[in-house]
């Protein structure tokens, strides 16, 4: 039997809550009820309507059943599966908790599902800003309510008004009064009208986020831009089961921009404690392309890169971490952390998607963490998350 360190305090960094159908009426306020987000069952099949047109299926967000089984995606979270099809665990916090001490995990940090990863949904079907940065806040008070009655053993992400930069700013330093430990922001702000992430104009909000201890997240698929990948990669002679897969690998491209830009801006310069998540893109990519950045930086912009104070690779060693789940190292997992840096690796399971870890997430990786040197097993597994988050 694999045995693995003494210890070991198992924190998932990302895994998603499937939005509940009264999440955002239950608290409007008198005269928003049916301009929140609600659902209609519209010719037998539950939709989210907001401003009175539809923006998505209101689906199971996940790909498990009651039973516990995995399904494929094409059947279940992409087909006709709704939320009374899913593993209760995947929307009902007291569920997720039962499910956690089960398969042995301490923490889950969460992720939301129909309003958009990065709540980029929201944005794309509504003008009126005062709706938009009501809907933001109701989902962002939901959700600080179950971290608080989980006991912070659930880490919800909240959103962030991309479209406002100063609205951003009030939303990070209200939400740090919430309890929250971090934010969910974006990959493409550009996409809601601001600047993009490399703009100095967000240097007031990286200065609240590194000043308040809370870490940017991107999640892959977390805005308009990177969402073109899924739907457009895969051609058109392949399988229909086969396409979300092709659709699903080619989502883990999308963060190396986002980190590309944040080391080349200058802005772990200007704030040299904020840190940034790389939230299910896995980390094989990180070694290539932090080699990348130094040489193209240098090949095509020498004077810029006298500008910056550390190499660009440098800024992810001291400002970013990365998640990973599946992923081996073909055999040289050791190697590929000490690569990436093991200080800057968090491990994730993704329930309740079609790419997690279920039923059984650490039995699933237990022989590939045993390789890893005791301490190592300890970090990724849990420790630098629990810094990070102040678990």
């Amino acid at each position: 039997m694999v045995r693995l360190a003494d210890g070991l305090r198992v924190v998932d960094a990302d895994s998603h809550m499937t939005e509940r159908h009264d999440l955002f009426t239950e608290r409007a306020p008198k005269g928003y009820e049916d301009r929140v987000p609600h659902v209609v069952n519209i010719d037998g099949m539950d939709m989210w309507v907001i401003e009175g047109k539809t923006f998505g299926k209101a689906g199971s967000g996940g790909t498990i059943d009651h039973d516990g089984k995995k399904h494929p995606f094409r059947e279940s979270q992409g087909g006709s599966w709704g939320i009374r099809d899913v593993h209760p665990a995947a929307w009902d916090p007291a569920e997720r908790l039962r499910l956690m001490d089960e398969l042995g995990i301490h923490t889950q940090v969460l992720y939301p599902n129909a309003i958009g990863i990065g709540g980029q949904n929201l944005r794309k079907n509504v003008s009126d800003s005062t709706l938009l940065l009501l809907c933001v806040q109701l989902y962002n008070d939901a959700l600080a309510e179950v971290q608080e009655g989980s006991g912070n053993r659930l880490l919800p992400m909240p959103i962030m008004p991309a479209w406002d930069i100063e609205a951003c700013v009030r939303e990070a330093e209200r939400c740090a009064t919430l309890g929250y430990r971090g934010v969910n922001m974006t990959a493409d702000p550009q996409d809601s009208g601001s600047p993009d992430l490399g703009d100095r104009a967000w240097d007031p909000f990286w200065e609240v986020c590194a000043g308040l201890k809370l870490p940017v997240h991107f999640h892959i698929g977390a805005s308009q831009t990177s969402l073109t990948y899924f739907g457009t990669t895969y051609w058109p002679s392949q399988d229909d089961y086969v396409k979300p897969a092709i659709g699903g690998a080619s989502l883990f491209q999308n963060n190396s921009r986002v980190l590309l830009n944040s080391a080349y801006s200058g802005m772990f310069d200007r704030h040299p404690d904020l840190k940034m998540v790389s939230v299910e893109s896995g980390i094989g990519w990180v070694p290539f392309m932090l080699e990348a950045m130094d040489y193209e930086l240098e090949e095509n912009a020498p004077a810029h890169a006298k500008k910056l104070q550390k190499l660009p690779s440098e800024y992810f060693r001291d400002n970013w971490y990365a998640t990973f789940w599946f992923e081996t190292g073909r055999g040289h997992l050791q190697h590929l952390v000490d690569q990436v840096g093991e200080d800057n690796i968090m491990f994730e399971t993704d329930f309740p998607h079609p790419t997690s870890l279920h039923p059984d997430p650490i039995g699933m990786v237990s022989e590939k963490i045993s390789t890893l040197r005791p301490e190592t097993q300890r970090k990724v597994m849990g420790e630098n998350a629990a810094k990070l988050y102040r678990i």
